[in-house]
């Protein structure tokens, strides 16, 4: 995992960074982590090093890197707006956490608070309970903190990261 350049931050942003590294650091098969706001743009990752990498992969109309934290963030994305609209046509409530399981590695969404998404790509050999347990902590721990303007800081700090740029 590449640590994310926290410098400059907030303290909410700082510990939010600080939750997403423990998370992954912490649970055994995590491969990657991406915490996705309600209109589908990646706010925080796991690997924020390999975000360039993917995007350069498809402007060279390779394959990209699989698993990195920007197409993570595109599923999760896409598979949140799904289990929404499912929700509602079946007006069973909310959406809590949603489990896609393969062959090779397991897919794993979780509601954070008003559209916010927490997803994690695990392993084939995770221990499926300890991950969702560890993702219910952490959206316990975040949830209440990422606020409009917490998501802004980190949309912003995300887009200087990728492209260089100083604050």
């Amino acid at each position: 995992m590449t640590a994310p350049k926290t410098f400059g931050l907030s303290s909410e942003a700082r510990n939010l960074h600080w939750l997403l590294s423990n998370l992954v650091e912490e649970v055994p098969g995590i491969l990657s982590v991406a915490v996705v706001s309600s209109d589908g743009l990646l706010l925080l990752s796991s690997d924020p090093g390999r975000n360039a990498e993917a995007r350069e992969a498809r402007s060279d109309k390779r394959t990209g890197p699989r698993g990195s934290a920007a197409d993570l963030a595109t599923v999760v994305s896409g598979i949140g707006s799904l289990t929404i609209g499912t929700s509602k046509l079946m007006d069973f409530g909310p959406v809590k956490h949603t489990m896609v399981t393969m062959d090779e590695g397991s897919l794993f969404v979780m509601s954070i608070s008003d559209g916010s998404l927490l997803g994690v790509h695990g392993s084939a050999d995770c221990d499926m309970s300890v991950v969702a347990y560890h993702m219910a902590l952490f959206v316990g721990r975040a949830g209440h903190v990422l606020t409009p303007e917490l998501r802004s800081e980190l949309r912003k700090n995300l887009e200087t990261e990728s492209t260089g740029s100083p604050r």
